[in-house]
């Protein structure tokens, strides 16, 4: 009994010693196991790679189909080289599904690959592009998953020699997909700019679309009204066929550059033929619209750059 005693009296003094230091060991264990897992999660999230030899990437984006988002960014393209002859510009269609560039660009030649094993862009108006439209036939449909899309975007990014470009104009699907989660988690995006038309179906996709943007952290350089007005043939007077209710989104959205590009067969009709308007009619007053929006990316593009 003695005995027993004893050595409940060694226990009692011992506990609080014992506990301490399971404590201390359980704490230490925990904030190990902390720092392992977030490491771990720093690991799984996309780390933002650039594209070699590639200063600036420009998403053209839209919330619905249809609004002349590819015809935007081809024009914007020719702009940019028009308005910066000195500068490297690309242009690349991440719209895998329906590809246009090389409708709109005239390039339906397949891309050669260099001792590098890159694809080398096809180039017209001395603007660089790559489309999947350029390494598929027409006939062949492109029936794909989500994850055999991303690995095709992939491909036209990182298997593409874009060296030495300046300003790389990426046409996205219409929407906000799988597409610009991507782009948007593994690239460095120096900014977006919207397309839109002004009627309330086109408006309501587009702000969601701002909203995704917002969240993913791209600045938005600006929205621009493509068809805004058309031009009566008998008075010449400008209609908004489709409403004028941008601007008033863009107040709401707080966004301050908005440009607004008239509905014209002039413009349709040269991209149909690959022969983009500001090509083809430099001193038209719809090229203008197109030039000073080159002019303003390129110095919104510059401020950002001086402030790093």
């Amino acid at each position: 009994m003695m005995f027993i005693m004893s050595s409940l009296s060694t226990i009692n003094r011992l506990y609080p010693l014992i506990n301490n230091q399971l404590k201390c060991s359980c704490v230490k264990h925990l904030s190990q196991l902390t720092k392992k897992q977030a490491e771990l999660m720093r690991k799984k999230l996309p780390q933002k790679h650039p594209i070699n030899g590639v200063n600036h990437i420009i998403l053209v984006a839209s919330g619905k189909g249809g609004v002349g988002k590819s015809t935007t960014a081809v024009n914007l393209a020719t702009a940019i080289k028009c308005v910066a002859p000195n500068k490297e510009v690309g242009l690349l269609d991440a719209d895998v599904f329906g590809p246009s560039i090389p409708l709109m660009m005239n390039l339906y030649e397949t891309p050669l690959i260099n001792n590098d094993n890159l694809m080398v862009p096809l180039i017209n108006y001395g603007v660089k592009c790559m489309s999947m439209g350029n390494l598929i036939t027409d006939q062949s449909a492109a029936i794909w998953r989500g994850l055999m899309v991303m690995g095709a975007i992939d491909k036209l990014i990182r298997g593409v020699s874009w060296n030495h470009t300046d300003y790389l104009i990426v046409d996205t699907p219409p929407g906000t997909g799988d597409t610009h989660l991507s782009l948007a988690q593994n690239l460095p995006i120096s900014g977006v700019l919207i397309v839109t038309t002004g009627q309330k179906a086109a408006l309501g996709v587009t702000r969601r679309g701002i909203t995704m943007f917002k969240k993913l952290n791209i600045p938005i350089l600006g929205i621009v009204q493509n068809m805004s007005t058309m031009k009566c043939s008998k008075c010449s007077h400008d209609n908004f066929i489709f409403g004028n209710n941008v601007e008033e989104l863009a107040t709401q959205e707080k966004i301050d550059t908005l440009f607004s590009i008239p509905l014209d067969p002039i413009i349709t009709n040269g991209c149909d033929s690959g022969q983009p308007i500001v090509i083809t009619h430099p001193e038209s007053s719809q090229v203008k619209v197109y030039k000073s929006i080159a002019e303003y990316l390129i110095n919104s593009l510059d401020n950002i750059t001086n402030k790093r």
